[in-house]
C-alpha cells in the first residue's frame, strides 16, 4: 500500500471523529467538512516526506482542531473589526476551553444525529451520512448508488443548506426528541446495507462496500451509544446476514438463495458477533424492537446447520411479532414465505394471496416471484411461469431479472 493510499484508509476510519471535533469548535458542519478535507491535504503533502506518523489519527485530529481553532480566532477578529465600525456583532462561538477535550463519544453522537435530522429526505440523509460518518468521497458514494457524481454532490450540499436554514444545532436531541432521532438513524444505516445487500439496480447482485459501510457506521453508533437496544438489534441484524456475504454470489456472478447457499462458507465468526449483539440487545430489554426481531430471524438461519434445519415454524412466529410492531405488506410476504416453508405452499399462497392487492406492492417484484415459487410447488406451472416473468419485468437488477427469466423456462 503506497503513502497515499494509507493515507485515504486512515482518513476514511478517522474522519467522522475529526468532522465532529472540529464541528463541536466551530458549530458550522460545511465548514467543519472543508477544514477535515484540508487536513487531508495537507497529509498527502507531508506525510510522503516526513513518513506516517505513529499516531496518524492523533496527527489528523491535531491538526484539524489547529484550524478549526485558528478559524475560530478569524472569526472573532472579523467580529471586532465590525463592533470598531458599529456593526451589531454576530454570535460568537461557545468558549473553545469547555471544547477541546471532551468525550469524542459525544461528537459523534452529535454528528450523527445531525447529518441523520429529519428535516432532510432519506437520499439526502443516506449520502451526508456517508460523506460525514463514512469518509466516502463523492465520487465512491455515486459509484455505490449507481448515480451521476453531480446528483451526490446536490444532495450532500442541498443537506448542508437544508440544515442551516432549519437552525439545526450541533447538539444531542433531548427527551422527546431522541426516539425519533435515533429511529432516523437506525432506518439510514439498515438502508445502506439493504443497498448494498440486496442491490435495488444494476449488474451486480450485492455491492460489498455498501454492506462494509453500514456494518462500521453501527459498531460506531454501539460504541457511543452503549445503552440503545436497538442499536445492537441492528448491528446483529447487519453481523448476521453480512456473515452470508461469502456464499451470497456464485461463481457465475448471479445472487445464490438463503436455501442453497453453501454453510460452510458461512463467516461463523461473524455470526457469533452477530449472536453476541443480539443478545446484548435482549438484555437491555429490547428483544421486541424493529430490528432485534429481524435479527432474530436470521439467528435462527444462521443456527441452522442445514436448510432442512431451519426452525421455520419460529420465524414465522418472529415475523407476526414483527408485523405487529412495523405493520407492513413486505413483512407480510416474508411470513407467507416461512409459513410456506413451516406447513406447506398452499398455507403460504393463501397469505400471499390476501396482500397481492396492497399498493405498495404493486411494482415489487418480489411478490411475484415469491407467488410463482409457490404455484410451482403446488404443480400450477402455466400460472407460475406467469408470475416470474412479470416478476421478470419489474426487477431493475439485470442478474436478477435473468435469474428468474431462467426460472420460469426451467418450468417447462
Amino acid at each position: 500500500m503506497t503513502v497515499a493510499e494509507t493515507i485515504r484508509t486512515v482518513f476514511r476510519h478517522e474522519s467522522g471523529k475529526l468532522v465532529a471535533a472540529i464541528a463541536r469548535i466551530v458549530r458550522d458542519l460545511g465548514l467543519a467538512e472543508e477544514l477535515a478535507q484540508d487536513v487531508l491535504v495537507i497529509a498527502l503533502e507531508r506525510w510522503p516526506e516526513t513518513g506516517v506518523p505513529d499516531n496518524p489519527g492523533a496527527w489528523l485530529m491535531t491538526a484539524g482542531r489547529n484550524r478549526a481553532l485558528n478559524a475560530v480566532q478569524r472569526h472573532r477578529m472579523l467580529e471586532r473589526r465590525h463592533d470598531v465600525l458599529g456593526h451589531e456583532p454576530t454570535p460568537s462561538p461557545p468558549d473553545l476551553v469547555d471544547h477541546i477535550d471532551n468525550d469524542i463519544g459525544d461528537d459523534m453522537l452529535r454528528l450523527i444525529f445531525t447529518a441523520c435530522h429529519s428535516v432532510l429526505s432519506t437520499e439526502a440523509r443516506v449520502a451526508l451520512t456517508l460523506r460525514l460518518i463514512g469518509g466516502l468521497s463523492t465520487e465512491e458514494i455515486a459509484r455505490a448508488f449507481l448515480v451521476q457524481e453531480t446528483t451526490i454532490a446536490q444532495r450532500i450540499v442541498r443537506a448542508k443548506r437544508t440544515l442551516a436554514e432549519a437552525g439545526v444545532a450541533f447538539e444531542l436531541p433531548r427527551g422527546d426528541e431522541l426516539p425519533e432521532a435515533l429511529a432516523s438513524v437506525l432506518e439510514v444505516i439498515y438502508l445502506i446495507f439493504n443497498e448494498g445487500y440486496s442491490a435495488s439496480s444494476g449488474e451486480d447482485p450485492i455491492r460489498p462496500a455498501l454492506c462494509e459501510d453500514a456494518l462500521r457506521l453501527g459498531r460506531v453508533l454501539a460504541g457511543v451509544a452503549p445503552s440503545e437496544p436497538e442499536v445492537y438489534g441492528l448491528v446483529a441484524l447487519i453481523e448476521l446476514h453480512a456473515s452470508r456475504m461469502p456464499a451470497r454470489v456464485a461463481p457465475t456472478g448471479e445472487a445464490v438463495s438463503l436455501l442453497e447457499q453453501d454453510r460452510a462458507r458461512w463467516d461463523h465468526v461473524q455470526i457469533r458477533r452477530g449472536l453476541d449483539a443480539l443478545a446484548k440487545a435482549e438484555a437491555l430489554g429490547g428483544a421486541r424492537g424493529r430490528y432485534a426481531l429481524q435479527a432474530a430471524i436470521s439467528a435462527c438461519h444462521a443456527r441452522a446447520t442445514t436448510a432442512a434445519a431451519t426452525d421455520w415454524a419460529r420465524i414465522a412466529e418472529l415475523y407476526r411479532e414483527l408485523a405487529i410492531v412495523t405493520p407492513s405488506p413486505v413483512v407480510e410476504l416474508n411470513r407467507a414465505m416461512a409459513v410456506a416453508m413451516a406447513h406447506g405452499p398452499a398455507a403460504g399462497l393463501e397469505i400471499l394471496d390476501a396482500i397481492s392487492d396492497e399498493p405498495a406492492l404493486r411494482d415489487y417484484h418480489w411478490l411475484p416471484s415469491a407467488r410463482g415459487d409457490l404455484l410451482a410447488k403446488l404443480g400450477r406451472l402455466d400460472e407460475a411461469r406467469s408470475e416470474l416473468e412479470r416478476a421478470a419485468q419489474l426487477t431493475p437488477n439485470a442478474r436478477e431479472r435473468e435469474l428468474l427469466l431462467e426460472k420460469s423456462r426451467g418450468l417447462g
